[in-house]
């Protein structure tokens, strides 16, 4: 693991960056519904992202924020499972239902 002494200036310039400025109308789940699109693999990426495992962590860390702020814990849980999944190489891509037809 890193040293959390390496993610607090990551942290701290992320909070004085003229962006987080911009975004300080917005509520906390619409900033997490942003990034959550932000990070969702487009159906046009999907053959090339489908088994890159930072993408789908980052993808489903996003969604379980989404869920989190929403009160539904056991969604946000379940999300998270499957990042850590990915991220543990415990789950894999299953294969294109529309190959092989």
């Amino acid at each position: 693991m890193s040293n959390s002494h390496s993610v607090k200036p990551l942290i701290a310039e992320a909070l004085t960056s003229p962006t987080t400025q911009k975004c300080e109308g917005l509520t906390t789940l619409e900033l997490a519904q942003a990034l959550a699109e932000r990070l969702a693999i487009a159906p046009n990426d999907w053959h090339r992202l489908k088994a890159h495992r930072p993408s789908r962590a980052q993808e489903q860390v996003a969604t379980a924020l989404v869920y989190l702020l929403n009160d539904q814990p056991q969604e946000a849980l379940l999300r998270l499972q499957q990042a850590t999944g990915w991220l543990d190489r415990s789950i894999s891509a299953p294969p294109c239902p529309t190959h092989g037809k």
